[in-house]
């Protein structure tokens, strides 16, 4: 399994700007905790995310001496996309593209269709720049907004977005509103019709029914899974309400219940957990 931490977007649901000095610390300890990819931060307007309007400060003071962790930045548009390739340090580049009409405007002022030639534009620049695109799915297992959806229609996308050579996709349960049929059904059919590609899962839950999600993705196939230390944060344009990102914590248990072997420095993650408490409290 790899596990994809993503204090950014535990943080872009957080008001109280967190000093810059203070992060560079908080990601150079997960930086030794040895996960697969840190999805450190976003180039983004500063006016709609301020949580990480300092992104390239931050990246500029990253440690990256001795790790196997990969960073991970989000982008919108193609100018963040020309700011996060200025930037040797960042391997993947990650954009949000949603099967809903309404949060792909909400979240990126952009029209699905319009999306696509934003795809086609980033991706042309992490050729150029040797990054790679990972597409996040966003709203892949349903919405609040009364768009089509079905399985089909993520399915339609990935297969459209595939055509431009991208490898990797994680679907998004943006407000948590996945059931464990939809999540097996969707990715047993992406698992077997495209196994060429790397699928993974970034799900939003409550308490209550985070293990039936992770277990549904996992007997589909799925081994990519995104969480955030604590379940912290959400994403704040989904809608009014924040529906929590998936423990870390839950999927570190997951990992030991399937014996999966992750080499991970259990010492700095400890660390990782003490500074996040003292971060956001």
């Amino acid at each position: 399994m790899k596990i994809i931490e993503c204090p950014r977007d535990a943080w872009q649901g957080y008001h109280p700007f967190i000093p810059t000095e203070q992060k560079v610390k908080y990601l150079n300890t997960l930086l030794r905790v040895g996960f697969d990819t840190l999805d450190f931060g976003s180039f983004v307007s500063a006016k709609a995310m301020p949580q990480v309007s300092d992104t390239e400060l931050v990246v500029r003071q990253l440690d990256l001496t001795g790790t196997t962790t990969r960073l991970l930045a989000i982008v919108a548009n193609e100018r963040g996309a020309q700011e996060a390739c200025q930037h040797e340090a960042i391997s993947y580049l990650g954009y949000p593209f949603s099967i809903s009409e309404t949060f792909q405007l909400r979240n990126t002022n952009a029209t699905i269709v319009e999306s696509v030639g934003r795809v086609e534009a980033i991706q042309e620049l992490c050729r150029q720049h040797g990054k790679e695109l990972v597409i996040y799915i966003s709203m892949g297992f349903g919405n609040p907004y009364g768009d089509p959806w079905n399985a089909g229609v993520a399915l339609h996308w990935v297969e459209q977005l595939a055509t431009l050579d991208i490898r990797i996709f994680s679907l998004a349960d943006t407000v948590g509103v996945a059931g464990a049929d939809d999540i097996q059904t969707i990715f047993s059919q992406l698992v077997l019709s495209r196994p060429d590609l790397e699928f993974g899962a970034h799900f939003h839950t409550t308490p209550t029914n985070w293990r039936e999600k992770v277990l549904a993705a996992y007997k589909a196939g799925c081994r990519r899974f995104d969480g955030a230390l604590f379940g912290y944060g959400g994403c704040p344009m989904a809608q009014d309400t924040l529906v929590g990102n998936m423990p870390t914590e839950n999927l570190l248990d997951f990992v030991q219940d399937k014996q999966e072997l992750l080499p991970l420095d259990y010492e700095a993650l400890a660390e990782a957990q003490r500074q996040f408490s003292l971060l956001v409290n």
